[in-house]
């Protein structure tokens, strides 16, 4: 392959994966197989550590995989795989369609600040805190960019079209319903989205060079790799084309030096180099290395982190404690003791420290149940998703989040399992239930409950009340959903700080005894 066609080669490459991840979270119409979702994500860096962590197998070695390719290859896994830095990429090439031109140039690597993310990162991975690495990682803030903000934009760009093409009475299309979307929900990631677009178009690749742990770690490993971006001296005319295309501002044509740690192997400067002096060749031991060496104190930088990291991991979530006597039923707040974690996510501290809140699982959700926490799981989980049975209910045999998990932080389940799999407990607060304050017929929350955990029982004449049986339930939610005390239900789940097996419901049978009377 000529040098010239190495950028063509890899944008071809990065759309291929940029159009199969982001698919996979705006896809609401279900068109994409959940088992496809490891086989699209199986070179995701992070998820891919983290599950290998929870299951070492060969479905969870992406990540040694990228290893490899960034030793041979430079750091092709952020201009090639990672979709935030695709995404970048695409949000800079928007910007120059709209008038708006960056020439970059040379800038020295900001490592006073490149090195503390990274070493916040791992202190907090170290104190046990997912956090950091929740907001930095690449894969995860793509996810949760394209989930809670792009795939309400189809969604809404969907039934406009859908409503216009009824009308010719074309119904290839049709509607979706739109779920409530609350600040909560969209405030890291449209945080997250400002930040990126802000710093692509002004300053190119330099998130993927100050911010992201990834990059930085990929860096210090790229600095080796064998190949490499190399400048020849004898034909180079220092014209500074190539610097002026460089988004990772790494090429110091002053000195003919890239410094590779940076570089994202884009390619962008062997395409306009009008000399060809810049190759992309191997670089052998004996070899010149156009490598910058970078200046700066680096072995003091963890411990001037240290307190700062240290004292955010003890930052919990507190609730205010508020008088109840004066208030009306459905005003007075249930006492939780635990939020409820997806089936499948095994317990609370299994989740929280496998989860990098990427949000497919709430993506590919049906009901829309799985929902992004706030200070459900602490200050230390935001962002993690939480079952929120104010929103809607766990459908009884849906095994979807465990599917497409590219973590395990939620393993997958069979439909039996599922069945069974107690993610929290039935409560009753039968001084809240309308039938017990208006004297009026109710029974929604028995209606609605898949293994009748709740059952109405008679009560006053002419009216039954719920009574619940928590060994068979399997908090799904369905009753705290559909009960109507608002704004705190009168039922409600508890969650399970582990996972529990659930004792298998009643079924019972029905009466085929044979009768010589005519069935009407």
């Amino acid at each position: 392959m000529k040098q010239k066609h190495l950028k063509l080669f890899r944008v071809v490459l990065a759309v291929i994966f940029l159009v199969a991840v982001a698919a996979l979270f705006v896809d609401f119409r279900e068109l994409i197989p959940t088992a496809w979702a490891d086989r699209i994500l199986f070179l995701q860096f992070v998820p891919s550590i983290v599950k290998f962590i929870t299951i070492p197998a060969l479905a969870s070695t992406g990540f040694i995989i990228v290893l490899i390719l960034t030793a041979l290859f430079g750091r092709v896994y952020c201009s090639v795989i990672c979709p935030l830095g695709i995404f970048q990429d695409v949000l800079a090439w928007f910007s120059k369609k709209f008038g708006i031109v960056k020439r970059y140039k040379f800038k020295k690597a900001l490592n006073y600040l490149r090195y503390p993310f990274l070493a916040l990162t791992v202190i907090f991975l170290l104190f046990g805190s997912m956090w950091i690495l929740n907001l930095l990682d690449p894969y995860s803030s793509f996810g949760r960019i394209f989930s809670d903000i792009m795939r309400p934009g189809v969604l809404v760009i969907n039934n406009l079209l859908a409503v216009f093409f009824e009308k010719f009475e074309l119904y290839f299309l049709y509607r979706f319903n739109l779920q409530l979307i609350t600040w909560r929900t969209v405030l890291i990631p449209v945080i997250t989205l400002i930040l990126i677009s802000w710093l692509a178009v002004k300053y190119g690749r330099l998130y993927c060079n100050t911010i992201c742990p990834v990059g930085t770690v990929l860096g210090f490993l790229s600095r080796y790799s064998f190949f490499r971006i190399s400048m020849d001296a004898s034909t180079c005319t220092k014209c500074g084309k190539c610097s002026f295309a460089c988004k990772s501002q790494c090429i110091n044509v002053k000195t003919l030096e890239v410094d590779n740690s940076r570089c994202v192997a884009c390619y962008n400067c062997i395409s306009v180099c009008p000399e060809s002096s810049i190759k992309y060749v191997p670089v052998t031991s004996n070899a010149k290395k156009n490598t910058i060496k970078t200046d700066g104190p680096r072995r003091n930088f963890i411990a001037k982190t240290v307190a700062y990291g240290v004292g955010l991991s003890g930052i919990s979530a507190t609730m205010l404690a508020q008088e109840e006597n004066e208030r009306p039923a459905g005003k007075i707040p249930n006492k939780k003791n635990h939020p409820v974690s997806p089936p499948g996510s095994v317990s609370l501290k299994h989740f929280t420290d496998r989860c990098t809140a990427c949000h497919l699982c709430v993506s590919v959700c049906p009901t829309s149940v799985l929902q992004p926490a706030f200070l459900e799981y602490g200050f230390m989980g935001m962002s993690q998703p939480h079952m929120d049975y104010g929103v809607e209910y766990c459908n009884f045999e849906c095994t979807k989040c465990g599917e497409v998990c590219p973590t395990g932080a939620i393993l997958p389940l069979t439909v039996e399992e599922k069945k069974l799999e107690q993610t929290g407990q039935v409560k009753l607060i039968i001084e809240k239930c309308i039938v017990y304050t208006d004297n009026t017929s109710c029974g929604s929350c028995s209606e609605h409950c898949p293994t009748q955990a709740v059952r109405m029982v008679p009560y006053k004449e002419g009216l039954t009340i719920p009574e619940i049986n928590t060994e068979i339930c399997i908090g799904c939610g369905a009753c705290e959903f559909a009960c109507p005390v608002k704004p705190h239900t009168a039922i409600y789940i508890d969650g399970n700080s582990v996972h529990q097996v659930a004792k298998a419901p009643h079924i019972e049978e029905l009466n085929h005894e044979s009768s010589d009377e005519f069935a009407f």
